[in-house]
């Protein structure tokens, strides 16, 4: 839901950026998102049923600016990934964007109901709004500097 919830975003806010999502483990590669993940982001007009998942690589520290975690635990394998240690910096924990320094997970809704989808959709949301608002105010302090 994340990159699907990021590339709505993105493109509502007429940015130019590149987002894929990614597991650190290979089982479900190549699968589309969970149906119950589906039905929720349709509910607010999203359509991730063309997303497809793919694993983590070293490739991915070197191509992309920056790289959310999810889970602290999956923050961990990240780093424990070649070329993460060199990548360090990119690498931040998706949460830290609502909650700094509060090491919060995204809850995983996988093993409940449907009903758990939702809550999580709008944390999600609300993670990616703040993404952008920051690159937004960074952008523009950069262009004052700039003046």
């Amino acid at each position: 839901m994340a990159e699907g919830v990021m590339r709505n975003l993105i493109q509502e806010h007429n940015l130019d950026w590149e987002v894929e999502s990614a597991g650190t483990e290979s089982y479900h590669v190549g699968e589309c998102p969970d149906n119950r993940a589906k039905r929720t982001a349709a509910k607010y007009g999203l359509d991730i049923s063309r997303q497809v998942a793919k694993q983590i690589s070293s490739k991915d520290f070197e191509w992309f600016d920056l790289i959310y975690a999810l889970a602290t635990d999956v923050m961990d394998e990240i780093l424990s990934l070649k070329g993460s240690i060199t990548h360090r910096d990119k690498i931040k924990l998706f949460m830290d964007e609502l909650f700094p320094g509060e090491y919060r997970d995204v809850p995983d809704p996988w093993y409940g109901d449907e009903s758990g989808f939702d809550p999580v959709y709008h944390l999600i949301k609300q993670g990616c709004e703040k993404i952008i608002e920051r690159h937004m105010a960074s952008s523009q302090n950069y262009a004052v500097e700039k003046k």
